[in-house]
């Protein structure tokens, strides 16, 4: 497979309900695996690929995005289609190589994780079952470059956001929330007293939306 990954593998043969998860700017593979015990009881597969762009953090130590930030714009075109190769290239390697049930694929990306969800899910929405952003955006060319069709109806979305989030404002999630209304998603919105985080209780409803309407029975 063509990125580094880790992976969560519940026990028995499957096939397995899947959740690829999309870590952010500067984080890693590693980042969101500890989520996997807490989604659908551990007994979903959890795949979380990493992005291929080294971000420095200092000290020798670096971290990874999907692609390059440019503060107050979307990516350019060229960079984000090299993004969106790369991680396309890598689901379906997974589907071909991991025990997944076709029937029930999600997506969850956090921050810049979370724009690479919105871009596979809107693109491909007959192959997924759920699509969760955390503390993301929906950039509106992104939007508009995904025609609303008949397969986003209804398809479960997720957005949650903090309103005291310094590093994405709150306000993008809101204006990201009116740009999917036009795909006629089946949409849970929820703004929480945090920041840039998943605070246990963003975890609790993505734990119970996943249940209830991404991975039912």
């Amino acid at each position: 497979m063509n990125l580094l990954h880790t992976a969560h593998i519940p026990a028995g043969d499957g096939p397995f309900p899947t959740l690829f998860v999309l870590h952010g700017w500067g984080a890693s593979a590693h980042d969101l695996l500890g989520l996997a015990p807490w989604l659908h009881g551990g007994e979903a597969l959890v795949l979380s690929p990493q992005g291929s762009i080294p971000v420095p953090l200092g000290g020798g130590v670096e971290g990874y995005g999907w692609f390059p930030l440019d503060p107050g714009g979307p990516p350019s075109e060229e960079v984000f289609d090299q993004a969106r190769r790369e991680l396309r290239q890598f689901v379906d390697g997974a589907f071909e190589s991991f025990p997944i049930d076709r029937r029930k694929v999600a997506v969850l990306g956090f921050s810049q994780g979370g724009v690479m969800a919105y871009d596979l899910v809107l693109g491909a929405p007959q192959e997924f079952c759920g699509l969760a952003a955390l503390s993301s955006w929906l950039p509106e060319s992104l939007a508009a470059s995904h025609a609303a069709a008949e397969d986003h109806q209804e398809l479960p979305t997720l957005v949650v956001h903090g309103t005291e989030d310094s590093v994405i404002a709150v306000e993008r999630a809101r204006e990201s929330r009116e740009a999917l209304r036009p795909f006629g998603v089946s949409l849970t919105y929820r703004e929480f007293d945090m920041g840039h985080e998943i605070r246990p209780e963003a975890l609790a409803l993505l734990a119970d939306w996943l249940g209830r309407r991404v991975f039912p029975g």
